[in-house]
């Protein structure tokens, strides 16, 4: 090279620093032999990207997941340090860095890193907000899994897209913030070649050599938009990866589609007989004047409920009278706002609603579990129904990989689902409902509970499907002597499953007795309008009887019978005080004045 400002006419456009040049041009100015890192220490691939500040950075997301997460004081605390992070001026703070380090450049990152990990945890909590609420992440609280392992398991693979595009974006500020400090003279300084530093020796031969700017310029554009596109190309490989099956998979059919679900296995010999309570022992669930409040409102009043060991209890009302709020306060999963005011939930002699919360989440999946009236968004989209299956395996019987691929086997057959393997590899959205039902039970099913909590099991499912559900679940209570919470608007699945029935309306029981004499004697008149509303019982009439008015609002509840204004029988004495529960029967109890004088299910209640 005759002249270091001369453009290169041949060999490689990178290394083309003054120094470099000129060390080339044999003017006697020392330089390195080739190009190094922007800063000691460094990788190659990101000039000024220090390990520290990704480490930081990954450590912050973490904490706004959890924080996200978990809520609470948790996530208060971490939003004040977030807050207080985004306040602080970051180029100040960094120039004061190196002032006080001497100019280095690895302090800098590192100070730059803590600083912009405050906006990738306000981007993770974010979205953390949102899985949170989906009903799959609430089927995993259920069955007893590990708030730490759900973050890890469930709530990260939907959260890590949006992470690693932040990531990738504070890469390209990074380097950005670097090549600025170099070329203010406030980084590693010369023979050490920075990009910073080229464009500022580029910039004062400007005049006479303006090409200079181009390798360095170019260099850093480049690695900026492979930094996004980066980005990018991960996000969209881990979402493939989540949420689709790999190609040639056996859950996929040769031509590449999801293969048609085989119809499930008919039910072989007769319809078991219903399995008798055993009242001797102690009841496997037993709710004691149970009271929830959200704000000013009154969810649930003085709430009183019980489920032998071996009996299936039918919980029947409209929308809206506290069924599934009662579920949920069972299981410790109450919404956010709601809160346990009064009363007591007792499972094996211990109180799980006023007790300790880690023993209430050792009982989840073990002692009770649930299955959700909505299997498809009770299950996880981002992995298959073995690894679902095989997660709450292990959680509650402690065993090996082998042997819960073997359980899962065991409780897909014991489901009656055709083929258990084929289906072990699916992911839930390659099931029809009805499978997804089967999976859903055999996933409650993991933990070998002694109490079922069945939110309505069959609404979303044909004809068809609902009565094999419910041949299932008879089976499944006669084999494992399991005691079966049913919450249902369906007469006929109270009749058909049913030992005894309990009616709530606007927070409150209302009723409750054996199916059959609720059935032949309802003593209340909110249930003998519901069994005359009944299609099946309305049969031969024009028109089908209906309960007048519609359900009060938890705010605008009164002392006296909640029923009242919708009940042909009301008098004075229903709306002045608050009315008990009364024996009208040999286990037949109501919360009526008038029990005496409804007659049958026949006919409606008119106001």
């Amino acid at each position: 090279m005759a002249h270091p400002l001369r453009p290169p006419r041949t060999g490689p456009l990178v290394g083309q620093g003054l120094a470099r040049r000129r060390a080339l041009a044999g003017d006697g100015h020392p330089g390195p032999r080739c190009p190094q890192p922007a800063a000691r220490g460094g990788p190659a691939f990101a000039p000024g990207r220090r390990r520290g500040d990704r480490d930081r950075g990954g450590h912050r997301s973490h904490r706004g997941r959890r924080g996200g997460f978990l809520g609470g004081w948790t996530d208060r605390a971490i939003g004040a340090a977030v807050d207080l992070l985004l306040a602080m001026p970051v180029v100040i703070i960094v120039l004061s860095v190196l002032a006080v380090f001497h100019s280095s450049m690895p302090a800098a990152m590192v100070t730059f890193g803590v600083l912009a990990a405050a906006g990738i945890s306000r981007v993770t909590r974010s979205a953390t907000l949102s899985v949170r609420e989906e009903v799959y992440v609430a089927a995993a609280r259920v069955a007893g899994v590990p708030k730490r392992r759900i973050i890890l398991r469930h709530v990260l693979p939907r959260v890590a897209g949006p992470v690693i595009v932040q990531l990738s974006l504070i890469a390209g500020g990074a380097l950005l913030v670097q090549t600025g400090l170099s070329y203010l003279g406030l980084g590693a300084q010369p023979p050490a070649p920075t990009w910073g530093g080229m464009i500022a020796e580029a910039a004062g031969v400007m005049q006479q050599s303006p090409w200079l700017l181009l390798p360095s310029g170019v260099a850093i554009g480049a690695t900026i938009l492979a930094f996004a596109l980066l980005g990018d190309a991960i996000r969209d490989t881990l979402s493939d990866h989540w949420a689709a099956t790999r190609p040639g998979s056996s859950a996929a059919s040769p031509g590449g589609g999801v293969p048609a679900p085989a119809a499930p296995a008919p039910a072989s010999g007769p319809t078991p007989a219903r399995p008798e309570p055993s009242r001797s022992l102690s009841p496997a669930l037993r709710i004691e004047g149970l009271n929830l409040a959200a704000g000013g409102a009154h969810l649930l009043r003085d709430v009183h409920l019980e489920v032998l060991p071996g009996e299936t209890v039918g919980l029947v009302g409209e929308s809206g009278c506290g069924k599934t709020m009662t579920a949920l306060a069972t299981l410790g999963v109450l919404p956010a706002g709601v809160h346990l005011t009064g009363g007591r939930i007792m499972m094996d002699g211990q109180d799980v609603a006023g007790g300790d919360k880690r023993v209430l989440g050792r009982m989840r999946g073990r002692h009770m579990a649930m299955i959700s009236q909505q299997p498809m968004t009770a299950l996880d989209p981002c992995f298959r129904v073995g690894s679902q299956l095989s997660e709450a395996v292990r959680r509650h019987r402690g065993i090996s990989r082998t042997q819960a691929r073997a359980c899962v086997i065991e409780l897909l057959e014991m489901v009656r689902l055709p083929d258990p393997g084929s289906v072990a590899r699916r992911y839930p959205h390659q099931l029809s409902g009805g499978m997804a039902q089967r999976v859903a039970i055999a996933m409650a099913l993991a933990g070998r509970p002694r109490l079922l909590i069945a939110d309505e099991p069959t609404t979303a499912l044909d004809v068809t499907v609902q009565a094999d559900v419910l041949d299932l679940l008879r089976r499944l209570q006669q084999d494992m002597r399991m005691s079966i919470l049913l919450i249902t608007h369906d007469w006929g699945v109270v009749a058909d499953l049913c030992d005894r029935a309990v009616v709530m309306y606007a927070g409150e029981v209302v009723e409750s007795s054996s199916t059959e004499e609720l059935f032949a004697n309802p003593r209340h008149p909110y249930t003998r309008g519901l069994l005359a509303a009944n299609p099946q019982a309305s049969e031969g009439r024009r028109r089908l009887p209906t309960i007048p008015g519609r359900v009060p609002s938890p705010d605008r509840r009164e002392p006296g019978c909640q029923f009242a204004p919708r009940c042909g029988f009301a008098d004075s004495r229903c709306v002045t005080h608050a009315i008990g529960m009364a024996t009208t029967g040999p286990g037949h109890l109501s919360r009526c004045v008038h029990d005496e004088r409804i007659p049958g299910p026949k006919g409606a209640v008119t106001a």
